[in-house]
């Protein structure tokens, strides 16, 4: 789920760990999100969008992968 965020981080050279410590989550809950396990609230993709990608959408940034 969430190329488009997961390609924009590798650019940056963006981990998961450095997404858990902005969110003050622990890496483990981050993995659940990408995979689909749990959402990601408002509030975190707000967080994300403004911490590490103020020039992206949040619609980009988390469009979720075509599965069809």
């Amino acid at each position: 789920m969430f190329p488009n965020l997961r390609a924009e981080m590798a650019r940056k050279g963006l981990t998961t760990n450095e997404l858990s410590t902005c969110l003050g989550c622990s890496p483990k809950t981050i993995r659940n999100k990408f995979t689909g396990r749990s959402e990601f609230t408002r509030a975190e993709l707000f967080k994300i969008k403004s911490t590490f990608f103020p020039d992206l959408t949040i619609e980009y940034l988390f469009q979720k992968q075509n599965t069809a």
